[in-house]
């Protein structure tokens, strides 16, 4: 499955909220140096799912807060 989000990093609190588009917000207090907030980020979205967090990759935005992210669920395994 893929999901669209877009992130907010160094925010003082961290939040996650989805739009009636299908497009997820999410604040990380981590920087965006050195991977940090793809790494929450993708920590958040493992939690979410619950699932594992290798299940969750980064398509699209490495460097980008518009991020396409591929969600394995565990239907799909």
């Amino acid at each position: 499955m893929y999901i669209r989000i877009r992130v907010q990093a160094e925010s003082k609190k961290e939040s996650l909220l989805k739009n009636n588009k299908g497009i997820y917000y999410i604040s990380v207090r981590e920087p965006a140096l050195r991977n940090q907030a793809n790494k929450r980020v993708c920590q958040i979205v493992s939690s979410l799912f619950n699932i594992k967090e290798k299940d969750v990759r980064i398509i699209n935005g490495h460097q980008n807060p518009s991020k396409l992210l591929s969600v394995k669920l565990k239907e799909e395994v």
